[in-house]
Parts: structure tokens; C-alpha cells; sequence
């Protein structure tokens, strides 16, 4: 999570009105992919660290620093969608998604697929990266 943590951080005001996010997909010991979101804002880390890591993705563990996103405006697959369809069998996050349209939606899309969710891990050290998405009082802990 910290290797995730550190390319979101490199990405912090290049994402538009995206968050930097980083992802980190490890399977065996060995990382397979990793990406952040790129300049403006897309492609989001995940799909970036997908495509890097093609087949190696099946049964792989995806590190993220928000909430894979559980629904798209543009109508294609979302995040959540694409880790499922990819074989990821865990997902862990470190914060969940402040937006209220958002919140929940990614965690229970990989639910539901029967991908193995953990979140808040390394919440603390994570929250930085998401300071001007969320209210003042808020968190990126589990509750």
C-alpha cells in the first residue's frame, strides 16, 4: 500500500477534478502492474495497472488508495467491474470514496463478484491524498 500511496502522491494536482489515486496489483510476491491516474484525470490507476499486468491480473491482490469507482458517467465498465472481470481476488483499500454518489458503490460491485474486500488499511497514512474531496470532519477510516 505505501508503493501505492507513493504514485498517487506524485500525482496530486495532475488529475483535474479526479483524486490521485495508486494502485499496485501483486501476485506471488511480485508486482504484476502498477499505475496512477494520469495527467487530467484519466485512465484511472486501476485499468492502468490491469492493462500492464494482462493475464498475471487472475488471482492477483490489488493495493488501491480510494475505493475502486463502482459506476462510470461515460457508461463504460467501472473499476470494480474491470478488477472482477480481471480475476483480482482481493481487493484492499486504504480510503473509501467520500463523494455520496460514490461512497460504497465500488466495494459492493467486488462484493458481489466475489472478490475478498478489506478497506481502511494504511487509511492514516492515506487520508492526505484526499483532503479536497471530502468534508473537513471526514475521514478515509472504515467506518
Amino acid at each position: 500500500m505505501r508503493r501505492a500511496i507513493g504514485l498517487a502522491r506524485a500525482q496530486l494536482g495532475r488529475t483535474g477534478d479526479n483524486p490521485a489515486v495508486g494502485c499496485v496489483l501483486e501476485s506471488g510476491g511480485v508486482v504484476v502492474g502498477e499505475a496512477a491516474t494520469a495527467d487530467g484525470g484519466r485512465p484511472h490507476a486501476e485499468e492502468q495497472a490491469l492493462e500492464i499486468a494482462g493475464a498475471r491480473a487472475r488471482g492477483a491482490t490489488c493495493y488501491v488508495t480510494l475505493e475502486p469507482c463502482g459506476a462510470r458517467s461515460s457508461g463504460q465498465a467501472s473499476c470494480a467491474e474491470r478488477l472482477a472481470v480481471a480475476g483480482v481476488t482481493r481487493v484492499v483499500i486504504a480510503c473509501e470514496d467520500p463523494s455520496t454518489f460514490a461512497s460504497g458503490q465500488g466495494t459492493e460491485r467486488l462484493g458481489a463478484a466475489g472478490v475478498a474486500v478489506e478497506s481502511g488499511f494504511l487509511a492514516q497514512e492515506a487520508e492526505f491524498l484526499y483532503d479536497s474531496y471530502r468534508p473537513a470532519t471526514q475521514g478515509c477510516e472504515h467506518p
